[in-house]
């Protein structure tokens, strides 16, 4: 830039820096002033900003740094690919972007022209000024970058870049996509507060629900117009349930436009995959209709045993360093003593996180589950015939800001009776313990109570959970088919035990669960730098990486599910 331009602009940002001074506005009405001025935003990027070490959450100088060096790795395989699919993929949170540009380039690799499409957030329960967005759209741009650099003959990027927040939204919302915007958005305040209870009166929870309206519902106006007029052949979004991410997939169902979602579990080089759902919802339909026939096998019967035996012995298993407990089993026995347990029937009744994105929306009768424990523990301090334990889940440890089920217990039994224990987040117990010792299992969604009818034991679901209806769990959809259930297993415990029928369905669908549902993938989402050394982009694009994992990636962008069994 010649010198006399540059201090010509550094005078302009200057002068219209003082000018706002001088009508005396607060930082944050400054920094939304600045941001509408044309260019200002773009002047103060590339005079001050573009080339410092960033201070902002939302920080891609990683990607920026690493990205020319894939795309040169990939250049050899885009060459060469047949063309394939026109694909829209959605990323927001600087995590996600990171992710998604090494997956955009992979798909550009195998063929397809990616849209990559994002929103530079890094909070999303947090306005911020129109300064910083602006300053992050041009930070995406420039990380990004080096995709642009890959055309075909006609000058068309393989991976094209679009900011989210510079797209014209559509004029008119659609009815059923309103209420989608209002049921997402009632969703992501419950994320956010980690709670079920979203007070419209609290200044703060109003805040929180009304931001979400407010973006989700620009969310729903510009991909809408976005999608009607570039006509994807499938939109890809990670999560697909909450935030802007539920939102896209929304409009994509509703203009019945292909949506592949995805998320990740503990295990290394592993993704779950959806197709028109979103995979928080976990609908294993296809994987119940097309697997769950087949028998099982000795070999089957033992590795899932082993992941068993890893979880009751507070070990790592397979490529995780996840503890799924975080103390070993000591035996029914020494449980029982320990619990202050006697000889009356146990009901163990394990709870979900609160907030957690697998929980949200998956109400049948109660309208949440906190009304379903308050409701069950009630019941039970009625009946001393038999003792419940309530296992809170381990897993609250990892969000202390998550409102306890044992704070909602507490609230729904001022005085616990003694016949009624409840198992805190941090204490030491296992809960395959309680499993072993149980005579009846009460469950949500946690995938205990698959494990619980694994043993035999019979299994009341009372949440909308992938194992629910698959034959070897009791299913009420109502509080008086609820109740008259719970009278009739706990009048003759021993009638309801599984049979061994339904016990080896039970482990036939855990097995599926577990080890055919996920599918192999090179990077996880929050190891990704990780994974990338050991799987970088033409390692992946090479043909050891597509035996490994170019079924996936065929999944990924909407062909049907296969099996390499079949």
């Amino acid at each position: 830039m010649p010198s006399s331009l540059r201090k010509s602009l550094e005078t302009f940002v200057l002068f219209a820096l003082f000018a706002v001074r001088k009508i005396m506005l607060n930082k944050t009405s400054l920094r939304n002033f600045i941001g509408e001025l044309p260019l200002a935003a773009e002047l103060d990027y590339i005079l001050r900003q573009k080339n410092r070490a960033r201070r902002d959450h939302y920080n891609l100088a990683r990607l920026a740094k690493s990205l020319p060096q894939a795309v040169a790795q990939a250049k050899p395989f885009i060459e060469k690919a047949k063309p394939g699919k026109n694909i829209l993929f959605f990323a927001t949170l600087h995590y996600w972007v990171e992710q998604a540009a090494y997956i955009s380039l992979t798909l550009a690799g195998l063929g397809h022209k990616v849209t990559l499409m994002t929103l530079p957030y890094s909070e999303w329960h947090k306005e911020m000024d129109k300064l910083t967005q602006r300053q992050r759209v041009l930070h995406t741009r420039d990380a990004l970058a080096s995709l642009s650099s890959l055309r075909r003959g006609s000058g068309q990027a393989f991976v094209q870049y679009v900011s989210f927040l510079d797209l014209k939204p559509a004029s008119v919302l659609p009815a059923a996509l309103q209420a989608d915007v209002e049921e997402v958005s009632l969703w992501d305040a419950q994320y956010t507060l980690m709670r079920e209870e979203v007070d419209m009166d609290s200044p703060k929870d109003r805040a929180i629900h009304d931001l979400r309206i407010k973006r989700n519902t620009f969310a729903a106006l510009a991909a809408m117009e976005w999608m009607q007029t570039h006509k994807p052949d499938v939109v890809l979004i990670p999560n697909g349930l909450i935030l802007e991410m539920g939102i896209v997939f929304r409009v994509a169902r509703y203009l019945n436009i292909p949506a592949m979602t995805f998320e990740f579990n503990d295990q290394r080089e592993q993704i779950w995959l959806a197709q028109n759902t979103s995979i928080m919802r976990q609908d294993t339909d296809y994987l119940v209709r097309e697997r769950c026939s087949l028998p099982m096998t000795d070999e089957m019967y033992e590795r899932l045993a082993d992941l068993e035996n890893a979880r009751r012995g507070a070990r790592v298993w397979g490529k995780s360093k996840r503890l799924w407990q975080y103390v070993s089993a000591q035996g029914a026995e020494q449980t029982r003593k320990a619990l202050g347990l006697d000889d009356r029937p146990i009901v163990l009744l394990a709870a979900n996180v609160l907030g957690d994105s697998l929980t949200l929306g998956r109400n049948i009768f109660a309208d949440s589950m906190s009304e379903w424990i308050t409701r069950t523990v009630r019941f039970f301090a009625t009946r001393p015939d038999v003792q419940l334990v309530i296992r809170v889940h381990p897993g609250e440890k990892l969000v202390p800001q998550a409102k306890s089920m044992g704070t909602v217990v507490r609230e729904a039994l001022s005085d616990i009776p003694s016949h009624i224990h409840l198992i805190n987040a941090l204490d030491n117990v296992n809960t395959y313990d309680l499993i072993e010792i149980a005579r009846l299992g009460l469950a949500y969604t946690t995938t205990v109570g698959v494990e619980t009818a694994m043993n035999g034991i019979p299994v009341i679901s009372c949440g909308d959970t992938h194992y629910r209806g698959r034959g070897f769990t009791l299913d009420p959809n109502s509080w008086d088919e609820y109740f008259t259930v719970l009278e009739k297993v706990l009048s003759d415990l021993p009638a309801h035990r599984l049979t061994e029928e339904q016990t080896a369905r039970a482990w036939n669908y855990a097995y599926r669960f577990f080890f055919e549902y996920p599918r192999p993938f090179p990077w996880r989402l929050m190891n990704f730098w990780d994974d990338l050394e050991v799987w970088p982009v033409e390692k992946v694009l090479s043909e050891a990486g597509m035996t490994q994992f170019g079924e996936t990636f065929k999944i990924l962008v909407g062909e049907p599910f296969t099996w390499k069994d079949a």
